[in-house]
């Protein structure tokens, strides 16, 4: 795992689409208890081109923000089941880009469900993109919440940290 020259933990959150990516880097806390550091949160906002187009820029754009911001570990928001199966497997086949881009950089890659991210942020598998908006936003000291596809990559990382931390958590969290 690469550590960033400040010794801190920088880990990449991916919520992955095939129309909106959203991304989030972290710094892990500097000291037990601290508070996490946000690096950059946005999302790719993929242009009206063929399908296998938009794949290809998710798997370049996400090696360009590897490269750029230097994550030492990458977490993905894992499939949740839809009732349309052709848009689970769009989703499926973008998460695929994603997770390819950070294969390629030899990043490990982490995944959690919706509802485990959802639990570890703001205490409940049900939350409400609005809730976990706010977690974030509070939880990575932001100005203003940030857009739904971004908060929920940057949730997902803050996930990884917490259960990368607690191996406790992280078993609890998957028996349930």
């Amino acid at each position: 795992m690469r550590v960033v020259s400040s010794g801190r933990r920088r880990i990449l959150g991916i919520d992955p689409g095939s129309v909106v990516t959203g991304f989030a880097v972290i710094d892990a806390p500097a000291r037990p208890g601290g508070q996490a550091g946000c690096v950059v949160i946005d999302c790719l906002r993929l242009p009206a081109v063929s399908f296998v187009e938009r794949l290809a820029i998710i798997f370049d754009e996400i090696t360009r923000v590897i490269t750029e911001y230097q994550p030492g570990e990458m977490v993905v928001e894992d499939v949740f089941v839809s009732r349309n199966p052709a848009s689970a497997l769009k989703l499926g086949q973008a998460r695929g880009a994603a997770i390819c881009a950070g294969a390629a950089q030899r990043l490990p890659v982490a995944e959690y469900t919706p509802t485990m991210i959802k639990k570890s942020i703001v205490g409940r598998g049900a939350a409400d993109k609005q809730q976990v908006q706010h977690m974030v936003r509070m939880l990575l000291n932001l100005k203003t919440a940030p857009q739904a596809d971004a908060a929920d990559a940057a949730a997902a990382a803050l996930c990884h940290l917490h259960h990368s931390q607690n191996p406790l958590a992280a078993t609890a969290g998957r028996a349930r």
